[in-house]
C-alpha cells in the first residue's frame, strides 16, 4: 500500500549514503568480531578443556550482554544523543576486544565477550539514525544495505579469522580489530553530524512523516507521553530483571545439557539445582513483567511487545536469530571433529564451508531491500520462510560432505535475508516515529535472545549425544544423532514463521492503509 508523500522526500541525499556507509562499517567490524572466533571454537574447547555446552557461552555471553544493554543504550541515546552514545559504546567495545586477546582461561574470555556484547547496542541506535534520514518509502533499501553489513562482517570474519586462527592462534584475531575500530571511532567523531536530542520527538508527532494511528490502534496512550522529565529516567529495575530472566533461562538450558550427559539421577543434587534454575527463570520473567507494568517509564513498554502487528513480526525475527546461530554453533564443530564424527577439517576448512552462506547473505540483504521497496513486505517474507525451511530440511537429509552442507547453507542464507529485511521493514513502517528507537530496540533484543538460544539448543544436543573416540583416549565427540536433531529442530522452528505471516497479512488488511 502506498503512502502519499511529496516528491522531494523520495530523494536520498548524498549525506544519507555517507552516514549509511559509516554506520554500516560499525556493524561490519562488530560482526567481524563476532564471527572471527567461529572457526576456532574447537580450538578453544581443546585449549581450555571445556565441554561443548560451556563453549556455547562464547557466543551466548556476548549476545546476552547485547540483549540487556540494547534497550538501556536506546534510552540513553534519547537523553544524550545518538552520536555520543555510539562513541561511548565503541570505546567499551574496544576495551572488551583487548581483554579477549589477553584471555588465558574461559572465564576471562567470557568476561571479554560480555564487554564486547555492549557493542551490539549500537545496532538499534544506528537503525534509528537511518530511519530519520531515509524517506519512508525507501526505508527498506536502507535496512537492506545496513543488514548486508552484518553479512559483510561475517564474510570478513570467516575468511580472515580462519586464516589468522590457522597461522597465529585464536587470540591474534582480537588484536586485528583494535586499530580498525580506533580509526572508525575517529571517523564517526569527525564526520557524523551530532543529532538533536530525540526527546522533542515525543511532543510533536504531527511533525513526523508517519500519520498518527486511529484511536483504536494507538500503541501507547498519551498519558505516557505527558511528562517529558520521566524520559530521563533509566529503568534500572527493568534492566536487572531482564538480565536475570535471560541469563537464568540460558543457564537452565546449559545446566540441563551437562546433567543429561553426566548424571541421570534427577533426585540428586544436580536435579535440585536444575529445579532451582527453572524456578528462578519463571520467577524472574514474571518479575520482569510486573516491574515493567508498574514502571512510569519502562525499559521495554509491554504494549509495544504485544502490538497486533509488531508481535508476529518480532516472532519472525526471533526465529531468524535462533536458526542462524544454531548454524554458527554447529557447523564449525561438525567440520573440525575427527572422522567418523565429523570431517576432520581445520579452522580454515570450517571457514570455507560457511563462507558461501555469508556471501549469499551479503548479496541478498541489499537486494532484498530493493525487492521489498518494490513489491511490499509479505511476498519476500513468504518466499524467505519457504527457502529457510527447505534449506534446513535438506540439511537434515543431506549433510554427508562439505559441498552439500555449503549448498544447503546457501539456500538458508537466501531465505533468512529475505525474511529479515521484510520483517524489519514492517516494524519500521508500523511503529509511530516517536517510538521508533524503542520498537527497533525490542526487535533487536528479540533477535539477540534468539541468537543466544540457538547456540544453547545446538550445544545441548551435542553435549547430550556423544560417542567416545577409540583413536583418541578419553575424548568424546558429538554423534551423528546430535546433528540430525539440531537440523530437524531448526526445520521445525522455521515453520513457526508461517502462522505469523498469516496473522500479519490478516491484521494489516484490517489496519488503515498508511500504517504498513
Amino acid at each position: 500500500m502506498k503512502n502519499i508523500k511529496p516528491k522531494a522526500t523520495e530523494k536520498i541525499h548524498e549525506s544519507t549514503w555517507i552516514t549509511l556507509a559509516i554506520l554500516g562499517s560499525t556493524i561490519l567490524i562488530t560482526m567481524y568480531g563476532e564471527t572471527m572466533l567461529l572457526p576456532a571454537i574447537s580450538d578453544i574447547i581443546r585449549d581450555f578443556d571445556i565441554s561443548y555446552s560451556t563453549s556455547s557461552w562464547i557466543l551466548t555471553a556476548y549476545l546476552i550482554s547485547g540483549a540487556v544493554m540494547t534497550p538501556i543504550a536506546g534510552k540513553l541515546s534519547d537523553i544524550y544523543g545518538r552520536k555520543k552514545m555510539v562513541l561511548v559504546i565503541f570505546v567499551v567495545y574496544i576495551v572488551g576486544i583487548a581483554i579477549g586477546g589477553m584471555s588465558t582461561n574461559i572465564y576471562t574470555l567470557i568476561l571479554a565477550r560480555i564487554i564486547q556484547g555492549v557493542g551490539i547496542s549500537m545496532f538499534p541506535i544506528a537503525f534509528g539514525i537511518i530511519r530519520d534520514r531515509f524517506p519512508m518509502s525507501k526505508i527498506a533499501i536502507g535496512v537492506g544495505i545496513f543488514s548486508s553489513m552484518f553479512a559483510a562482517g561475517s564474510v570478513v570474519g570467516m575468511a580472515i579469522g580462519g586464516t589468522i586462527v590457522q597461522n597465529f592462534g585464536w587470540q591474534a584475531t582480537f588484536f586485528t580489530i583494535i586499530p580498525v575500530a580506533t580509526i572508525l571511532w575517529i571517523i564517526i567523531k569527525k564526520l557524523i553530524k551530532e543529532d538533536n536530542i530525540p526527546n522533542t520527538s515525543y511532543e510533536v508527532e504531527q511533525n513526523t512523516n508517519l500519520n498518527p494511528p486511529k484511536k483504536e490502534n494507538v500503541i501507547l496512550d498519551q498519558n505516557n507521553l505527558s511528562d517529558k522529565k520521566t524520559r530521563h529516567h533509566i529503568d534500572i529495575k527493568g534492566a536487572m530483571s531482564l538480565a536475570l530472566s535471560i541469563s537464568a533461562f540460558l543457564l537452565t538450558l546449559t545446566y540441563f545439557a551437562n546433567l543429561n550427559s553426566e548424571s541421570n539421577n534427577f533426585a540428586s543434587f544436580d536435579g535440585i539445582v536444575l529445579g532451582f534454575l527453572i524456578t528462578l527463570t519463571i520467577c524472574s520473567m514474571i518479575t520482569f513483567v510486573i516491574v515493567e507494568k508498574k514502571a512510569k517509564d519502562p525499559l521495554i513498554p509491554l504494549r509495544l511487545i504485544s502490538d497486533r502487528i509488531l508481535l508476529p513480526s518480532n516472532i519472525i525475527l526471533l526465529v531468524f536469530g535462533i536458526t542462524m546461530f544454531m548454524i554458527y554453533q554447529t557447523i564449525p564443530i561438525l567440520i573440525t571433529s575427527p572422522t567418523p564424527f565429523g570431517f576432520g577439517g581445520d579452522a580454515m576448512d570450517s571457514a570455507m564451508v560457511q563462507l558461501p552462506f555469508m556471501i549469499i547473505f551479503l548479496i541478498f540483504a541489499p537486494s532484498s531491500g530493493f525487492i521489498v521497496s518494490k513489491i511490499g513486505n509479505f511476498k519476500p517474507i513468504i518466499v524467505g520462510s519457504v527457502l529457510t525451511t527447505i534449506g534446513f530440511a535438506s540439511l537434515f537429509v543431506f549433510h554427508v560432505n562439505e559441498f552439500l552442507i555449503s549448498i544447503n547453507l546457501i539456500i538458508i542464507s537466501a531465505g533468512l535475508s529475505l525474511t529479515q529485511v521484510g520483517a524489519f521493514n514492517i516494524t519500521l513502517q508500523h511503529t509511530p516515529h516517536q517510538y521508533s528507537g524503542v520498537s527497533i530496540g525490542i526487535s533487536v533484543v528479540l533477535i539477540l535472545m534468539g541468537s543466544s538460544i540457538g547456540p544453547v539448543i545446538a550445544s545441548t544436543y551435542m553435549q547430550a549425544f556423544q560417542e567416545s573416540a577409540t583413536s583418541i583416549e578419553g575424548q568424546s565427540f558429538p554423534s551423528q544423532l546430535s546433528y540430525n536433531l539440531i537440523f530437524i529442530t531448526a526445520t521445525i522452528i522455521s515453520l513457526v514463521s508461517f502462522p505469523c505471516m498469516i496473522l500479519l497479512k490478516r491484521r494489516t488488511n484490517q489496519m488503515i492503509p498508511n500504517r504498513v
